[in-house]
């Protein structure tokens, strides 16, 4: 393998597994605030419970992820060093505010938030949770700023003398369409994949409990647990079809390849059916095998345009127009193929939507079996909280593996509406000084500890799930502090 697919791999096995952690740390960030808000409003201790319960997880969980993103910006100096060099002028200024503003708000305040049990007021440490769940908020919103801009560049202009994108607007940056359409998306998964995590572990110990002792008093509160992210996941897998529609309509004007590569769309068709089922050569050497075996007449025009019976250009007619645009050969004369892969879009496409559903069943499950107080949920539906755990997390890295890879063979698309000079081609991007036996040796190393870490963060979560909630009793705030416990977070 060459050093500039090693470099692909490399990037993609890294950045999948850290984007598995960022979801939920969003999201579940949020949830454990508005739970120790419920318990600062009303002085319940199952609200103070499941925050500590639920707060031991999120630092599990934030712990690996900063551990795994930091490796992320260094790639882009050791193996994308073109790239680097081309728009470090736009795509570092997001970068920058996420380190200097937003990750240093969540670590302050999270820090604030650990060691501040008994001693702080409760109304002081219930606003760093806070604090620290707007700085995980801010940081996803300043990386997605970032990577819209490699989708659709705005804010920047091309300086010949140098060879660079350079940023002449920020305000043009940070409010880039592809971001305000983006980053709600991205949000409302985050609340999805929070909700499902919170309601599965929730199911589970209310399915144990009620096993054991169908009286026992804590299987009310793991009921409130379960219909709070219950409630949750409809919520936001509402917010997730929505954003979800615009964004689809957004990215068909801005690259509209990527789209007609989803749905496996080869030649253009007026009104175009949105594919279901397709079989046939899905690695794109022969697209016309392609067979569409289950689809919905006019459903991708829709979604396209709102207009049920508009046309839309397909993959053949794409290539075309963007080879007269962007021009039909690389320098060494080889012919450039502008479709990306269309087995990967195509079926990753598929998968983030169709994994999605098990958040649906194990929701209106929790709200059909805990109506009217009722607290015995089936055997089986600790199954399906167990099996639908890991879906949301699929969901949302198949959403982003069909982002990414839908944009090749650009790493930097180009906008359609604004200077065809702001594009860069992935093949030109990569660090050609470096070979690809060192890519390769980077690529092992990194993917041997992630998994080692991988292994850390599961049986860390495990072993503190299946611990359940502590019994706490409520924090005071001691005047002298050699009475205060040294680590105010532990039970």
């Amino acid at each position: 393998m060459e050093a500039l697919e090693l470099a692909r791999w490399q990037f993609g096995i890294t950045t999948v597994y850290h984007f598995i952690l960022v979801p939920l740390t969003i999201g579940l960030s949020v949830l454990v605030a508005i739970m120790q808000t419920a318990w600062v409003r009303t002085g319940k201790e199952k609200w103070l419970r499941l925050t500590k319960f639920y707060g031991k997880l999120l630092l599990i969980n934030f712990a690996l992820g900063v551990a795994t993103g930091i490796v992320q910006e260094f790639q882009f100096g050791m193996n994308w060093s073109e790239y680097s060099r081309f728009v470090g002028d736009v795509f570092g200024a997001p970068l920058a505010m996420e380190a200097l503003l937003a990750f240093f708000l969540e670590s302050t305040f999270l820090g604030l938030w650990i060691f501040g049990w008994d001693r702080l007021p409760k109304k002081l440490h219930l606003l760093t949770v806070w604090c620290f769940s707007i700085g995980t908020v801010l940081s996803a919103y300043f990386i997605i700023a970032a990577n819209s801009w490699m989708q659709h560049p705005v804010g920047a202009e091309y300086n010949a003398e140098t060879g660079r994108a350079e940023m002449n607007d920020i305000v043009a940056v940070l409010t880039n369409n592809t971001t305000l359409v983006a980053f709600p998306h991205v949000i409302a998964t985050a609340f999805l994949v929070a909700g499902t995590f919170v309601s599965g572990i929730a199911v589970y110990w209310m399915v144990r409990k009620h096993r054991e002792d169908a009286q026992h008093k804590d299987i009310g509160m793991y009921r409130t647990a379960a219909r709070f992210g219950a409630g949750v996941m409809i919520l936001s897998g509402l917010a997730v079809i929505i954003t979800g529609d615009l964004q689809a309509k957004l990215m068909f004007e801005q690259q509209p390849i990527k789209m007609a590569a989803a749905e496996g769309l080869v030649h253009s068709e007026q009104p175009a059916p949105f594919s279901i089922l397709a079989i046939g050569n899905l690695a794109g050497d022969d697209p016309d095998s392609v067979t569409h075996l289950i689809e919905i007449p006019g459903l991708l025009s829709y979604m396209a345009t709102g207009d049920w019976n508009a046309e839309i250009d397909g993959l053949e007619e794409l290539q075309e127009q963007y080879a007269e645009r962007y021009g039909a050969t690389t320098p060494d004369g080889e012919e450039i193929e502008y479709r990306p892969n269309l087995a990967v879009t195509y079926w990753s496409f598929r998968l983030m939507i169709g994994l999605a559903a098990f958040s649906a069943a194990l929701a209106l499950g929790i709200f059909w079996f805990t109506r009217k107080k009722r607290t015995e949920l089936p055997g089986w539906m600790k199954t399906l909280a167990l099996v639908s755990l890991p879906m949301p997390y699929l969901a949302a890295s198949f959403g982003w593996i069909f982002t990414e890879m839908g944009r090749q063979p650009f790493v930097v698309a180009p906008n359609p509406t604004g200077s065809d000079q702001i594009m860069l081609m992935t093949m030109f991007g990569y660090s050609s000084s470096v070979s690809a036996g060192e890519v390769l040796t980077s690529m092992i190393t990194f993917t041997v500890v992630y998994a080692i870490l991988g292994v850390f963060w599961f049986r860390l979560i495990q072993r503190y799930a299946v611990e359940g909630a502590p019994e706490v009793a409520e924090p005071v705030v001691r005047k002298d502090d050699d009475q205060s416990t040294p680590l105010s977070f532990a039970y």
